[in-house]
């Protein structure tokens, strides 16, 4: 994940400075050297660097900090500040036209996740806020992108409009024309990209957009590429004048070093991150959060506002009966697993909780090859035996055995640890419903695991 390496370095520097109680001018001095050289390596911009360190050795050598009660605490929340500061300050969102369609024009070189990046962005304002938006196929030139993006359209729900390999203009303007009379509120340029910055492409860029006048052009940008992705940045901002950066890959790129530079060397803030290949892997970017990750204080709203989105109301209701009566089925437990499936990863999850080291977590976390076999069992049982598991006997077990390809220990297993957890489920909802509290732990939990 990105900013690892730098994370990991920051929380070294921060516990050395934590370990002395009091801190001199050298001590912060020394501190922000380490800071600068883990900027550095993460292959933040030079400038950027020295600035910033200069910024918070500054605020952070003061008499009124130094004295303080708890010094180190202090530099930590002004290196926080100025780091929510580096990369952006607030949010910033696309700017919704008064009067729709709102036309938003995608912008990048090839290979940094355009096209893919272009539905991912559309169909993210599909899901939260109920738009209904419209792709515009007009990168002519890369063989199959109209078929790519066709085909992450329809993957979710998304109409796009081409007209083959014509003039992207003309095409530009007929797809505006046609999200009018259709009633859809957002449209999506998809442009041409070009391995390299050249005059046709700009060119092209810049016909399109004094065609369409777009209320926004979003630059996608490859994070992987380092500061060369920045560059990318100033350049099409020198030509073009984009309104946002949407960087992609941040989930490959370690170090991170051009999300902490690109807006302090273009001016342009990152609206949009691209966190994984997954169609919904596409979130806000949220500078103060960010920061918070990287200086290893976690980032509880996002993981709050991941579990809103993956988790049904409805469907999280019902299952709250059913356990309370001590009725939960595996049909229950699987549709449950799915929903932890959508939230990410089990290390990205447990990496956003405060204090929680991602790197430590290889050897603590939940085992997501186990997690696919519970979901194989359950799959390959039929509705009457997820409802019923006591009614599973041995050529049951055989049949569900032979059907997901694991042996029948691994079946037992799963039905051992899904009758404990009945039991310890009965157990809660007798603890509570008698309003008994017991500080010693609860009965029963000796030994309970989940089977993943």
């Amino acid at each position: 994940m990105a900013f690892e390496g730098l994370t990991e370095k920051i929380s070294n520097t921060f516990k050395k400075l934590r370990s002395r109680g009091r801190l001199t001018e050298a001590d912060v001095k020394d501190a922000m050297r380490e800071i600068r050289l883990a900027l550095l390596e993460a292959d933040v911009n030079f400038k950027v660097a020295k600035s910033f360190i200069k910024s918070v050795t500054e605020k952070a050598t003061g008499a009124d900090i130094l004295e303080s009660l708890s010094p180190a605490q202090q530099v930590i929340k002004i290196v926080n500040e100025e780091l929510t500061a580096l990369l952006g300050g607030q949010n910033a969102r696309i700017t919704i036209a008064p009067n729709p369609p709102t036309i938003i024009m995608m912008a990048g070189l090839q290979g940094a996740g355009k096209t893919t990046n272009c539905a991912k962005l559309a169909g993210l304002f599909k899901k939260q806020q109920q738009r209904r938006p419209l792709l515009i196929a007009c990168d002519v030139y890369r063989p199959a992108a109209i078929e790519q993006l066709k085909v992450v359209g329809g993957q979710l729900g998304i109409p796009v409009f081409d007209m083959g390999q014509g003039d992207p203009i003309e095409i530009a303007k007929a797809g505006i024309d046609f999200a009018r009379k259709n009633g859809h509120d957002l449209v999506f340029i998809d442009t041409a990209g070009r391995l390299h910055i050249d005059e046709a492409l700009m060119q092209e860029l810049q016909n399109i957009k004094a065609a369409v006048k777009p209320h926004e052009i979003m630059l996608v940008v490859d994070a992987m590429t380092g500061q060369d992705a920045v560059n990318v940045a100033q350049t099409f901002d020198e030509a073009l004048g984009i309104d946002g950066v949407l960087m992609s890959k941040m989930d490959g790129d370690a170090r991170g070093g051009a999300a902490l530079s690109v807006k302090s060397v273009t001016g342009k803030p990152i609206k949009y991150i691209g966190t994984g290949e997954k169609l919904d892997n596409i979130e806000p970017f949220h500078p103060d959060r960010m920061a918070s990750r990287i200086l290893g204080m976690g980032d509880v709203l996002t993981l709050i506002e991941k579990a809103q989105q993956s988790f049904d109301e409805k469907q999280a209701a019902e299952t709250a009966k059913k356990m309370a009566v001590g009725k939960l089925t595996l049909t229950d437990f699987y549709e449950q697993l799915q929903q932890m499936k959508n939230m990410g990863s089990m290390q990205e999850m447990l990496g956003m909780l405060p204090g929680v080291d991602a790197k430590a977590l290889a050897g603590a976390q939940i085992d997501e090859k186990a997690m696919a076999h519970t979901e194989a069992i359950i799959q390959s049982m039929t509705p009457k035996e997820r409802d019923n598991p006591s009614i599973i006997n041995y050529s049951r077990k055989k049949r569900i055995a032979t059907g997901c390809g694991l042996g029948i220990e691994e079946i037992n297993k799963l039905l051992k640890q899904f009758d404990m957890m009945q039991k310890m489920t009965r157990q809660l909802m007798g603890m509570q419903k008698r309003g008994k509290k017991k500080k010693r732990g609860l009965p029963g939990l000796g030994g309970f695991k989940l089977p993943f």
